[in-house]
């Protein structure tokens, strides 16, 4: 199988602009540098008499002519380009440009490697970049992104024309790459882990080679001025000053582009997609936690170290005991000294003789002694003594996690979407051993995955999966291992500190990420994969639905980076993505209860992305639209956003800090929320801010989901056949251009456009003082702008260049720019010219996409049949689920919003409302941007009144302005898809509506109309 990669994700194009927008006005060029290749020196026997070697000139045997990226703008234009973009994506507004590193912040899952991958042939065609560096952390990291490069090829290929590219992973011994990557013209990327170029003292990469004719590697590079690419940024840099940032300061870069979802140094960001937003936007798989919490385990003396401090000379610990208290046993934190008797700090008999002994504080060395009747034991921090049989609830962890896969698998296998699941565990010799032969042996994890796998596949609730297949083999052929492999081929912990220990994370990495599509297929029988560390970062499937933690996750940013394994979209076997929480949930099996994991992960995503919950910035509506003078749409301002923010804190809905206090949030629920007159148009867009950042950020209880039934009272009557069989068919559609409209459009718009400025000269002058503690400059007045007029600019091929970025063709396209009279400014600054008018008719273009569009009904056989709800399980959480409604087809409601949830509760208690259906997600209209999925069905009927039946999408608000372009794009598709079925008499109407009470003002209307 071969994966599908989806051109047109609306996030990914806006992350690739943002970083190709802040080179707006650069001109396509590049530099051009002599790279000489010294000659060898010559043999002994071509000497003369009496000559030593070092007196010899060495000539220069060849010399080549190297390519590199050039930078034309000023430091002004690129900051001014930087807000401009911050301002467009609502981001905190940097002050100044004291850098050249840039950040993207993109969720784990969101698909970061293409974006950043795409993102080099975007700057290549726009502005003529060629050389470009990818630093990576990890071999695994460094792995996965030759193989992404490897599945893209041909999809990049057909996008950009057919560009010739060269990329290469970066071997100390195969120099001459190096060499190749300085004097192509064509695309060159080298990838390259930081653990290759952070230690100067003994990498080639700084040191004279004949490879490279003699020069030093780096300077080849550094030639070249490339774009360094940074994945991963906060496990590659070694912090601001360490020795990652230094080595990738040393390649001279152009600029420094910085991509993670867990950044640790912001720099100047210029796009993020945040946890909460890719979760908004079910952008990656919904997660669910299945706790493993022991409860009642009180029987044995138990005693775990949590901490121990030293305050002024005085020691102590922080234990975890069996407390009695008053409302039974529980397990509680207590601080004790030297020679404290447990027996007393638990009051308990069970701890009798157990006494506190030596307690070290020294870094790295922590561990308490802990004296018992018969003997003594040290404990670390975090270990315990008297704790349950570690494997008893190791094993439940193993067996929930076959229930879970068989489950889904049952589910998914008929949608062409192979399940896996991974393990983490604490030690490889766990899952596997070597006996004295050398020979492997199954260790714990292996034997107990085997016999509960035995066991599930004997319930007869999985006999469908397992009806010809030899257990006996089938066992050992569903699971393996992927840690670092030795070079007798021996498995150990994965670590990646020295060279050896990277060649033996090579040789285990090479085998997963070369078998990536492999893995997905029906074919492999591999579906269970256990693994030490060597899956953290670098690797993940999209076809993972569980993630079983067999070892303690021991930190936040260790948690996010686990649960990212699996947070992508599954795939089928064409390699398409499938979308909907309905198929895309992550199951996490952990030794924490549900609100711990739910808590702990909030507060790594806020110490990573730096989104804080409850916290209102004052830059947080900068991005908000409102409509200017000249009708054209442009961001609210910082300005503009700092006013409102101050007028929320004098009202007392936030405080001095910007958090949310409870008056924000009950009026939030109650739509009282009071703002000044200047902002009351934008009511609707800055309520769906303060919502999302009032909000927490929700993870499912595994034990809450539950399979909904269809009410079959409903199901089978005739009130339900006749709406559906008006909503059933399915339809194709044609966009229809009126062309001249189109052009016109163009024209008017592109008069309107901003003017467009010469080039420009920035003076500036600085007094510089030498002194011990180094060199400063400090700029003083003096500073000057002077506009450049060049008479020699080269003028780019116009047409040919828009027509590729537009699509239209060369007459369009010449009849636009005659037509906009702006011809002039082609002339003064090409390269600005041409972006602005390709952004001009690319936006004219997307408007006339939808409304030219025509729907048209196919053949009666073409339908939604109505066995699909018994057919398609459907399932829900009990938290987002209105229990036990009495008109709805499903027994209840599964809402995913406050709006939906509050519209179903007005259905079943209006008398009007007969009966209704939550559409589910199979339900699908196709459209240009994507499939959309409707919110309902109603029928109504109002006092035996004519029956009229609904579509309806439900909406916080029916304004226009305040919904996303493509969502505003869609609903006009969903209006265009049911006029398409609106035949014959009283056919079925489609309602965008924020209460039922809408939906009753269209009946009444409609009746208005038939009593006409």
């Amino acid at each position: 199988m071969k994966l599908h990669f989806e051109p047109n994700l609306d996030y990914q194009l806006q992350a690739i602009e943002a970083v190709c927008d802040l080179f707006r006005g650069q001109e396509v060029c590049r530099t051009e540098f002599t790279v000489t290749m010294k000659a060898p020196p010559p043999a002994a026997d071509d000497m003369f008499p009496g000559t030593k070697p070092e007196q010899l000139t060495l000539g220069v045997a060849e010399s080549d002519l190297g390519v590199g990226n050039r930078l034309t703008l000023l430091d002004d234009e690129l900051h001014q380009n930087l807000a401009d973009i911050q301002l467009r994506g609502g981001l905190p507004p940097s002050g100044a440009l004291v850098s050249g590193d840039f950040t993207v912040e993109m969720e784990t899952g969101t698909g970061k490697t293409y974006v950043y991958l795409r993102s080099i042939f975007e700057l290549n065609k726009r502005y003529g970049f060629s050389k470009f560096v990818i630093v990576v952390p990890s071999v695994a990291i460094k792995e996965g992104v030759y193989k992404t490069l490897q599945i893209t090829e041909e999809h990049f290929k057909g996008l950009y024309a057919g560009v010739p590219f060269d990329y290469f992973l970066y071997d100390s011994n195969k120099l001459g790459q190096v060499r190749n990557f300085a004097t192509s013209s064509n695309i060159q990327v080298m990838v390259v882990t930081v653990g290759a170029i952070n230690k100067k003292d003994v990498n080639n990469l700084y040191k004279d080679s004949e490879k490279t004719g003699g020069e030093k590697p780096i300077d080849l590079i550094k030639a070249t001025r490339p774009v360094v690419i940074v994945d991963e940024p906060q496990s590659v840099d070694g912090g601001l000053t360490g020795a990652g940032k230094t080595a990738l300061d040393a390649m001279n870069p152009l600029c420094t582009l910085r991509y993670s979802a867990t950044h640790v140094d912001k720099h100047h960001m210029v796009f993020r997609l945040d946890a909460v937003d890719a979760y908004e936007r079910k952008l990656v798989k919904q997660i669910e936690v299945a706790s493993a919490t022991v409860e009642d385990a009180h029987n044995k003396p138990f005693v775990r170290l949590v901490s121990v401090a030293n305050r002024r000379g005085t020691i102590s610990a922080r234990v975890e005991l069996d407390v009695a208290t008053a409302n039974g046993v529980r397990r509680q934190e207590v601080t004790v000294s030297d020679g404290d008797d447990l027996e007393q700090a638990a009051e308990r008999a069970i701890y009798a003789d157990f006494r506190v002994g030596e307690i070290n504080t020294a870094k790295g060395e922590e561990f308490l002694e802990l004296r018992y009747p018969g003997g003594e034991t040290f404990l670390r921090v975090g270990q315990a003594h008297g704790d349950v049989d570690a494997l008893a609830v190791q094993r439940e962890m193993i067996r929930r996690t076959i229930k879970e896969h068989l489950d889904k698998e049952k589910r998914l296998r008929p949608l062409g979407i192979k399940v896996l699941s991974l393990f983490f565990i604490d030690a490889v010799d766990k899952y596997r051993q070597y006996d004295a032969d050398g020979n492997p042996v199954k260790g714990d994890y292996a034997r107990i995955f085997e016999e509960e796998y035995r066991r599930a596949a004997k319930l007869p609730a999985y006999q469908s999966l397992f009806g010809e297949i030899d257990l006996a083999s089938a066992a050992e052929e569903v699971h393996n291992g992927y840690f670092s492999i030795d070079k007798k081929g021996g498995w150990t912990d994965t670590s990646e500190n020295t060279a050896g220990n990277r060649e033996n994370a090579e040789r285990a990495y090479n085998l997963i990420m070369k078998e990536k599509e492999k893995l997905l297929s029906f074919d492999t029988p591999l579906k269970f994969i256990f693994s030490h560390s060597a899956l953290k970062e670098g690797w993940d499937n999209p076809n993972v639905f569980q993630i079983c933690t067999l070892r303690d996750i021991q930190t936040e940013r260790e948690r996010r980076q686990t649960i990212g394994r699996g947070l992508r979209l599954a795939v089928n076997q064409n390699g398409e993505r499938v979308r909907g929480f309905e198929v895309n949930t992550l199951t996490v099996i952990a030794t924490e209860n549900y609100e711990q994991f739910a808590e702990n992960l909030q507060k790594e995503i806020e110490a990573d992305t730096g989104i804080r919950f409850g916290i209102v910035e004052q830059h947080q509506f900068a991005a908000i639209t409102v409509t200017g003078a000249d009708g054209q749409t442009v961001p609210l301002g910082v300005d503009q956003s700092k006013a409102l923010w101050e007028h929320l804190k004098a009202a007392g809905h936030i405080d001095a800090k910007g958090k949310v206090q409870d008056s924000l949030k009950t009026a939030l629920k109650d739509g009282t929320l009071a703002l000044p007159a200047e902002f009351d148009a934008q009511r609707s867009q800055i309520a769906e801010v303060l919502r999302k950042v009032s909000g927490r950020l929700e993870i499912k209880n595994a034990d809450e989901r539950k399979q909904v039934a269809v009410r079959k009272g409903v199901y089978l009557s005739p009130e339900f056949k006749e709406l559906w069989d008006r909503i059933k068919h399915k339809t194709t559609y044609r966009v229809q251009f009126d062309n001249d409209k189109l052009i016109q459009n163009c024209i008017d718009s592109l008069r309107q456009a901003p003017a467009i400025p010469k080039a420009r000269l920035q003076w500036r002058k600085a007094d510089i003082a030498i002194g011990k503690a180094g060199v400063e400059a400090t700029e003083k007045a003096g500073a000057a702008t002077v506009v450049l007029d060049e008479t020699d600019i080269e003028l780019p091929d116009l047409l040919t260049d828009l027509q590729d970025r537009t699509q239209l063709t060369r007459r369009s396209i010449a009849t636009i720019l005659s037509g906009s009279g702006r011809l002039d400014d082609f002339k003064r600054n090409p390269q600005q010219f041409i972006e602005l008018t390709a952004e001009t008719i690319n936006r004219c273009k997307r408007l006339a996409l939808v409304d030219g569009i025509k729907y048209q009904k196919l053949g009666d056989q073409h339908v939604y049949a109505q066995e699909l709800f018994e057919q398609e399980e459907l399932t829900g959480y009990l938290k987002n689920m209105l229990m036990d409604t009495g008109k709805s087809i499903y027994e209840h409601v599964v809402y995913d919003s406050t709006t939906e949830r509050d519209f179903a509760d007005a259905l079943e208690k209006n008398d009007a409302i007969k009966l209704y259906a939550k559409l589910p997600g199979w339900f699908k209209v196709p459209t240009p941007l994507g499939t959309y999925n409707p919110d309902w069905a109603v029928l109504v009927e109002e006092g035996g009144a004519q029956r009229l039946y609904f579509v309806v999408e439900t909406k916080g608000s029916l304004f226009t302005d305040d919904l996303r372009n493509k969502e505003r794009a869609k609903i006009a598709c969903g209006e265009a898809h049911f006029h398409a079925l609106a035949v014959g008499e009283n056919p079925a109407r489609y309602v965008v509506a924020r209460s039922v009470d809408d939906v009753l003002v269209e009946a009444a209307k409609a009746q208005i109309r038939g009593g006409a």
